[in-house]
């Protein structure tokens, strides 16, 4: 529980924070949650509620969570590792490892029919996976165009229960990827999603590894991140809570995805970089320090200061920030104020502009399963909730809200 402050937050601002959160999973609306805070060498950390809706087990600091899309941080910076080594180029082709995406068709208009297109100007290149401006995505700006529609109808993204993760293994994948045009040039626009995906098949392409096998030698083990996988074990099974997608219209509990038996009981064919990942708040804290700290690890180095800075640096142009920025305001975003003001690095957003209590250049990302996690080098600080109640409704959201407004009048100095 949080204690007296000695350093960045003052006590009754970490009493806030409980209280805020405690009034949230009072309400009903959230079953449980897990909230870490950190300065320097302070750490906080709040388990408030129960894993079920229905009451059980007490969430606890152990609890592990669906990170859903702040995975793509973690993705990002196993490619990162292999930048620092020169096995990839940022602005190389990635025709060699993913042949599946040479020779492009892009459409004529990201509208229009599946045939009606021109050849791609450029090959897609290391980077445009890494700023997700590879040109296809989730285009959440415009759900009912062919090319959505073909996502979903050649099995790229959705299985037969409403999952949203793939389903085949990478290379099945890959090839019904390749039997898409792309929406937009490679480098044009920003669009959410499917280049963090094609990522993780590329570094396991590169590395002669899987994903999660790369993840584990050079990310997870050095950082001690002993929770983190793309599934969870029999035997820490009972740690998972089920995913919760509440109606919002009638405010009844669904659940969306069970622990046992459901999507993260057993190994998945595809280890999803854009949201496969399971973690905890203690594994996350590690991960997103080792950013803060320049890519050290308790002495150990991780990533070079240089890929960090560049992996938490905006790299969107201005007109890329446009499409960027409209995603900000689809409905759950834009309610909540989640994922806005402005940039996106590598696998995250940075912020490029003060819109609320956080300062610019603050990095990190939420999760459509109820997460949140950025770092502020300014405050030298870590924020993480972590919830289980989807953000289709607004519950999870203004939890989350109301979290980094309190997080943010609880520093001190």
């Amino acid at each position: 529980m949080m204690g007296h402050s000695n350093s960045g937050f003052s006590k009754t601002g970490l009493d806030r924070v409980r209280e805020v959160l405690a009034r949230h999973v009072e309400s009903g609306k959230i079953p449980g949650l897990v909230a870490l805070v950190s300065r320097g060498e302070e750490t906080h950390v709040e388990a408030i509620g129960t894993m079920r809706h229905d009451g059980g087990a007490p969430m606890r600091r152990d609890t592990i969570f669906r990170m859903a899309s702040t995975t793509k941080p973690v993705g990002a910076a196993a490619a990162m590792v292999l930048v620092d080594e020169c096995r990839l180029r940022l602005d190389d082709p990635v025709d060699p490892w993913l042949p599946e995406l040479a020779d492009r068709q892009v459409l004529t208009r990201p509208d229009g029919p599946l045939d009606d297109t021109v050849p791609a100007r450029r090959p897609i290149s290391v980077r445009d996976l890494l700023t997700s401006t590879n040109g296809l995505g989730m285009d959440m700006t415009a759900p009912g165009t062919p090319i959505m529609g073909a996502l979903f109808e050649r099995g790229v993204y959705g299985q037969e229960d409403g999952w949203l993760l793939p389903a085949p293994d990478p290379d099945e994948w890959m090839r019904r990827l390749g039997t898409l045009p792309l929406i937009c040039q490679p480098g044009e626009r920003w669009i959410y999603n499917i280049s963090n995906d094609v990522l993780g098949v590329l570094v396991a392409r590169v590395t002669g590894q899987s994903f999660e096998e790369f993840l584990r030698e050079r990310i997870f083990d050095p950082l001690g991140m002993k929770d983190t996988g793309f599934h969870v074990p029999a035997g820490k099974i009972d740690r998972l809570p089920p995913l919760y997608a509440p109606d919002w219209q009638t405010g009844e509990f669904r659940v969306e995805d069970p622990a046992e038996g459901g999507h993260h009981s057993t190994p998945p064919a595809f280890q999803s970089g854009g949201g496969g990942l399971d973690s905890t708040a203690d594994d996350y804290h590690a991960f997103f320090r080792m950013l803060l700290n320049g890519g050290i690890h308790d002495g150990a180095r991780i990533l070079s200061r240089a890929a960090v800075e560049l992996m938490t640096t905006n790299s969107l142009t201005p007109e890329q920030l446009a499409a960027r920025e409209a995603f900000g305001r689809d409905s759950v975003h834009r309610a909540y104020g989640l994922g806005q003001h402005g940039g996106w690095g590598f696998g995250m957003a940075v912020r490029t502009y003060r819109g609320d209590y956080a300062p610019v250049g603050q990095f990190g990302w939420d999760g459509g399963s109820g997460t949140t996690v950025y770092a502020d080098p300014h405050h030298q600080l870590v924020g993480i909730l972590l919830t289980q109640t989807g953000m289709s409704t607004p519950d999870s959201a203004r939890a989350i809200h109301d979290f980094w407004t309190t997080l943010y009048q609880a520093i001190d100095n």
